[in-house]
């Protein structure tokens, strides 16, 4: 009975130690990826497809890097050419010192008959070839303009050029202007979103190469934003476009289809679109894709979803683009927020088959439907039960087979992502990828194969080639984390807890001390990223460091991450938790999840409870530490968007509705304001933000200090000059995090000015 009384006695042991050394903060960086990626090896495989059978991809072995050829129909993986050879060539040729398992470059080219490759280095291109083993120089080939995007049939490059859109002919480089109105603040093609300004078009070129759907992007009598640079003498002023929930003018887009036969300009015929799409907060996708638009394959109709400001209503629409005749062809409204999906959206455009595929929610649940393209009523439901349709990948129409990602179908983690096919008419659901992890999978250019790469965040990953009905053809890597493992490292914790309701399941990851001591107890310290655009965690592929989480667990703290309530990947109704109150940040679920964990674990500390977080992160750790003072002692928020009006537009409407002031004076906004909330402050807040913040603009961290200071309470504030949005993993940004965790939670003295040994320090 007496021993064990001292063991319960020694768990509740605290972990106080009077000061952490710089070797304490060295061991502590042990956590950060900067030191644990070059410990795990065979873990990576991203498929460059050549054909349908074969592809190559660049793998880092214990030994070195080397590329990898791999011919599906002849079920071989093998490196593409003899590097230490490839290497003394190349030596030779330029006067370097290079070796097999460092070749300066990273990507490759094969010859149609796959005995040459070629690769780039600095502005030289060479050809080798392996057989004979030479290595020449060949005329580089002609490259697009800068911030192009170049044509389906690889001929042509568009670009924006004052305001107008522009081609460029590869071959011979003759350019031929397209437009000629476009003016500034009404230019064609600008990739403007307020938060994000990008040189390079935005646009969705025809299947034939003969046509651009775009738009004329209307900024005119929309609001600006200012910041000016920190330097030695007249800074240099920054002011852009940049709306705000409630203005009476956002950007706006009007709808055009370029023919490039006649450079002649067919201006959709119907109003201008709010600057909005079903996906993101933005109207671009990756490389510039213009979203919400879908060509029919034989590029003779124009598909498109107009999203309304408020983001309650997606409408699709086909037009005729010689003509500019629009047909409004199917409409879902909501009472929050419509969304088509992950990634470019879940809707297609299936005029051969008089039908097109609607994503929705209605449900709880996305899923696909089939609806007539005529009438727009619904003909088959594709897809349904008590889970999600994530994206589309590849439409087999010969076949009428839809491959996509999901989750939430399997036993186990609910965001664990698998990959299914499923027919046209709803029949036949097959799940391909049945191990039970998370798969990233890229699929062959003619939807014969995949690439397989599944693991969890404790399991490594492994790599494998499926035919189409989900059967193993070849493994090709298996990850190695010998190294790893013998470093000390640990993998997080996986749990579940109870949210708020006490009855729905909740998902996070929780990362111990590299010592733990099941004896001690330890602070516990939250890593959040509310919703409602993403969650905590991130994804659930096996990765050896998240953020700096394990590496302040190295410190002597718990540290959890948790998808709570109002994130996405679960059913509606779990993502709208707390639409119109973006204030509640998903704390609620937080703060039960935590006490939870000390229930069940008493080396859990919870009257020592830490938050910190970046941007969204930044709102949510300083929300938490005003609105429940008396649970979080200590908070670090970075770049935080702590007043919505202070923000983006487009993020703020679709999440928190729109701005309606009250004859009062009170808007529908205040609930979410954190310089609101300034007179709840009892623990110690540190802010900070970068003085070129043009995504968070800065002003909304001093709206905060502004009200802290009226109030008279004691907070901390670090200003980033000239840093933009992402300055949150700086060497200076993690120490004083690092620090401020140290010394007001833990109760410690932390090393002076440590140095890290493992980042780069900004000069």
């Amino acid at each position: 009975m007496g021993l064990l009384s001292g063991s319960m006695l020694l768990a509740q042991t605290p972990y106080e130690p009077d000061a952490l050394k710089a070797e304490d903060y060295e061991k502590a960086e042990q956590g950060l990826s900067q030191y644990t990626r070059n410990l795990v090896y065979d873990g990576s495989v991203r498929a460059k497809w050549i054909d349908e059978n074969r592809f190559w991809y660049r793998n880092n072995a214990a030994d070195g890097e080397f590329f990898i050829l791999v011919d599906i129909s002849k079920k071989s993986r093998k490196r593409a050419f003899d590097h230490g050879k490839l290497a003394a060539a190349l030596s030779k040729e330029t006067g370097g010192k290079y070796t097999a398992s460092n070749l300066p470059f990273s990507g490759i080219a094969f010859s149609d008959d796959l005995k040459t490759v070629s690769f780039n280095m600095g502005r030289s291109r060479y050809v080798y070839d392996p057989a004979k083993g030479t290595l020449d120089t060949q005329k580089p080939e002609p490259r697009a303009p800068r911030n192009s995007i170049l044509s389906p049939d690889g001929k042509k490059a568009a670009f924006i050029k004052d305001y107008n859109l522009y081609i460029e002919e590869l071959a011979s480089g003759e350019v031929t202007q397209l437009t000629t109105d476009g003016v500034e603040d009404f230019g064609y093609a600008t990739n403007n979103a307020g938060w994000i300004q990008r040189e390079s078009p935005v646009l969705l070129w025809s299947p034939d190469s003969k046509k651009i759907a775009t738009f004329q992007h209307d900024g005119r009598g929309v609001g600006e934003m200012y910041l000016a640079t920190t330097n030695v003498g007249h800074p240099e002023l920054k002011a852009w476009k940049y709306p705000l929930p409630g203005d009476s003018l956002i950007f706006r887009i009007e709808r055009v289809v370029i023919h490039l036969d006649d450079q002649r300009v067919v201006r959709l015929q119907m109003p201008a679109d709010p600057h909005r799409s079903s996906t993101t907060d933005h109207i671009a996708g990756w490389g510039g894709k213009f979203l919400d638009v879908a060509w029919s394959e034989d590029s003779e109709e124009l598909a498109f979803l107009s999203n309304s400001r408020d983001h309650q209503e997606a409408t699709m629409r086909v037009a005729d683009p010689a003509t500019g005749k629009v047909r409004t062809v199917y409409s879902e409204k909501v009472p929050t927020f419509y969304e088509s999906g992950n990634g470019d959206g879940n809707w297609r455009f299936l005029p051969e088959f008089d039908a097109f595929i609607w994503y929705s929610q209605k449900s709880d649940w996305g899923h696909l439907y089939l609806h007539d393209l005529k009438s727009g009523e619904l003909t088959k439901t594709i897809t349904q039960g008590d889970w999600n349709v994530l994206d589309i990948r590849h439409i087999d129409r010969d076949n009428k087979v839809i491959y996509f990602t999901g989750a939430g179908r399997e036993p186990g983690d609910p965001y664990f992502q698998y990959f299914y096919r499923v027919n046209l008419d709803g029949s036949d659901l097959q799940l391909l990828t049945p191990d039970s992890a998370n798969h990233v999978v890229s699929l062959s250019p003619g939807g014969d194969y995949l690439v397989d790469v599944y693991s969890t965040p404790t399991e490594p990953p492994v790599s494998v080639v499926r035919n189409m009905r989900g059967e193993i053809v070849l493994e090709l890597e298996r990850a190695d984390i010998t190294k790893l493992v013998a470093s000390g490292w640990q993998p997080p914790m996986p749990f579940s807890v109870k949210a708020r309701d006490g009855e729905t399941d909740l998902y996070g990851l929780l990362f111990k001390p590299a010592d733990f001591d099941p004896n001690k107890k330890y602070p516990i310290i939250n890593y959040i990223y509310p919703g409602p655009q993403s969650g905590s965690v991130g994804s659930r592929s096996f990765s050896p460091s998240r953020r700096d989480n394990q590496a302040i667990a190295n410190l002597g703290f718990i540290v959890v991450s948790l998808d709570a309530m109002g994130t996405p990947m679960r059913s509606k109704s779990f993502h709208t938790a707390y639409y119109g109150n973006m204030g509640d940040n998903g704390l609620p679920d937080q703060i039960a999840g935590m006490k939870q964990l000390a229930e069940r674990y008493p080396w859990i500390d919870l009257d020592r409870a830490g938050i910190y977080g970046h941007s969204g992160g930044g709102f949510a750790s300083t929300d938490a530490i005003l609105r429940y003072p008396d649970f979080f002692k200590v908070a670090v928020s970075g770049a935080g968007n702590h007043d919505n009006r202070n923000y983006e537009d487009d993020w703020g409407e679709k999440w928190q509705g729109l701005l309606v002031e009250n004859p009062d004076g009170t808007t529908n906004y205040d609930n979410q304001a954190n310089q609101l909330l300034v007179e709840n402050l009892k623990g110690k807040l540190l802010l900070a933000h970068g003085t070129m913040d043009d995504n968070v603009p800065y002003y909304n961290t001093l709206l905060v200090a502004d009200r802290l200071i009226a109030a008279n309470k004691d907070f901390d504030l670090v200003m980033f000059p000239n840093r933009r949005h992402g300055f949150g993993n700086e060497p200076y940004m993690m120490r004083k995090r690092w620090d401020y965790f140290v010394e007001h939670l833990l109760g410690a003295t932390p090393p002076k000015e440590y140095t890290f040994k493992y980042l780069q320090v900004r000069p």
